[in-house]
């Protein structure tokens, strides 16, 4: 029993010292971490003071930096003030002495002018007093001229006006003559130096053009395929095409005969195609030519269309278009229509521009004035005339009507439109190179050319270039000086003007070359 007491004292001692134990941990545990919060709490204001510091710094800095850059732009503001204030003030004073110069200036000449109305005063009363006198001195003298010639005042004076009228009317005459002589002059150097600005302006080459209606055959063995059996593929190929075919004209050829240049373009086309293929039945030809028609029209409306954009010009009517493009396969003294209506608008344009008129109307003008080449196969009358009829009914202005039918002075001419169109169709048929000449013709005038040059005394070589466009002479340098030179050129070119009849103009030129030369040893 008294050892279980003891052991339970034991035990609740150990209890106490256990309990103890635990509250004063406990008590040391909260003061450790007490320490530890208060050591933390003064990191973190120590901290905050940091970056207030930092912060203020910054705030100090930057305020620091913005009243620097206020004062800076201030002072820069202040400067330009000044220097503009400054440059008032220069202005001002420089104002100030032209202003008073001026007033000085002013006030002398006021003076002067004041010297110079007396005496205007003055000069006025003599001549007063002077004309006083010669009134007097005038009835004097027609009281004696009456006495003497027996004549009243108005009867000398119808008189004196008589002589005085004829005198101005013979006068006058003679004026106006010498002003309208000088007016033509002047009006066709004028009209020569627009022509030729054109003509330079549009200085083109222009081939000839021949047209073929003949298409080669390899050999004669294919004539008999042409014909066909009891001649149906040559019936059926001029009835497909509206042409006539010879056979046996031509060795190793077919003759394509037709009016209408399209259409005998659409047979030579069927027919080298034909041949090609080899396939010749009337079936084939009526698809074949069928196709080359198609491919005909296509290239015709084509033509028209290019040219009227080569010349610059808003869309025409689809008529006149096709027409136009047609064109290409007609020739006028183997010149090409269609080129030739090109040039033709081309050339009026500038002559319209040198004249200050139209240059658009000009050149549809000029492009329209051969589109009655086009149909004057298929109706009556001349080609201006079916152009100009073919114009008003696809709605064109009266001037372009007008100068289509009177660019052949078959109506007249009744505007400068008119004219200007008929100056350039002129101009494009007769200028160097636009229309054939024969051989013989053609070396007749280079031959003469050459022997007009070698006839001046001092040349030693002339040559006729650009067919005949152009006559190059070379001189002898030690025969003639440059002023002889050009004298030399005046006169060949006068000598050209009255011994040759020729188109466009030849230009005349006259090379001197001195060559010195020398070796160096």
């Amino acid at each position: 029993m008294i050892f279980l007491a003891n052991l339970e004292l034991h035990d609740a001692v150990l209890v106490a010292v256990g309990a103890g134990l635990g509250v004063f941990f406990y008590y040391w545990l909260n003061r450790r971490r007490l320490a530890t919060a208060q050591t933390e709490q003064q990191s973190i204001l120590q901290q905050a003071r940091r970056e207030a510091e930092d912060i203020a710094r910054e705030a100090r800095l930057r305020s620091a930096e913005e009243a620097l850059k206020i004062r800076t732009q201030t002072e820069l503001v202040f400067a330009a003030r000044e220097k503009e204030l400054a440059e008032g003030e220069s202005k001002l004073t420089e104002r100030e002495k032209i202003i008073n110069t001026q007033f000085e200036s002013l006030v002398h000449e006021e003076r002067l002018m004041r010297a110079e109305q007396e005496k205007a005063r003055q000069a006025v009363a003599a001549s007063e007093v002077r004309e006083r006198e010669a009134q007097a001195l005038g009835v004097q003298r027609r009281e004696q001229l009456q006495a003497v010639s027996q004549m009243t005042v108005e009867e000398a004076r119808a008189q004196l006006l008589k002589e005085v009228e004829k005198e101005s009317q013979s006068d006058a005459s003679a004026f106006s003559r010498h002003i309208l002589e000088e007016a033509r002059v002047r009006a066709e150097d004028k009209a020569r130096r627009i022509l030729a600005i054109a003509i330079q302006r549009y200085a083109v080459d222009h081939t000839s053009e021949s047209t073929t209606t003949s298409v080669a055959l390899p050999s004669d063995e294919l004539k008999g395929r042409i014909i066909g059996r009891d001649g149906r593929n040559i019936r059926a190929f001029e009835a497909a095409t509206g042409v006539t075919v010879l056979i046996d004209d031509t060795p190793n050829a077919v003759v394509l005969s037709a009016f209408d240049p399209v259409r005998r373009e659409v047979a030579r086309g069927a027919m080298e195609r034909l041949l090609a293929d080899g396939r010749i039945h009337p079936t084939r030809i009526e698809e074949v030519v069928q196709k080359v028609q198609q491919e005909m029209d296509d290239a015709i409306v084509r033509a028209g269309e290019d040219a009227v954009v080569k010349v610059g010009l808003p869309p025409l009517p689809a008529e006149l278009v096709k027409l136009l493009g047609s064109l290409r396969f007609r020739r006028s003294f183997s010149q090409n229509v269609l080129d030739h209506s090109v040039e033709v608008a081309q050339l009026t344009g500038l002559l319209a521009s040198e004249l200050r008129l139209d240059v658009a109307l000009a050149k549809r003008a000029g492009l329209l004035h051969d589109i009655g080449k086009a149909v004057n196969h298929e109706v009556e009358g001349t080609h201006a005339q079916a152009g100009a009829e073919l114009a008003n009914r696809c709605g064109e202005c009266e001037a372009v009507v007008s100068a289509i039918a009177s660019h052949h002075d078959e109506v007249p001419m009744n505007g400068p439109l008119s004219i200007l169109v008929g100056a350039a169709d002129a101009i494009s048929a007769s200028r160097p190179g636009a229309r054939s000449e024969t051989m013989s013709i053609y070396l007749k005038r280079v031959e003469e050319l050459e022997k007009i040059g070698v006839s001046f005394p001092g040349v030693e070589k002339v040559y006729a270039v650009q067919a005949g466009r152009e006559l190059r002479v070379f001189v002898r340098p030690e025969a003639l000086s440059d002023e002889a030179a050009y004298d030399l050129a005046r006169a060949m070119a006068r000598k050209i003007e009255a011994e040759l009849t020729y188109p466009g103009q030849i230009r005349v030129t006259v090379m001197r070359e001195t060559r010195c030369v020398e070796f160096a040893k």
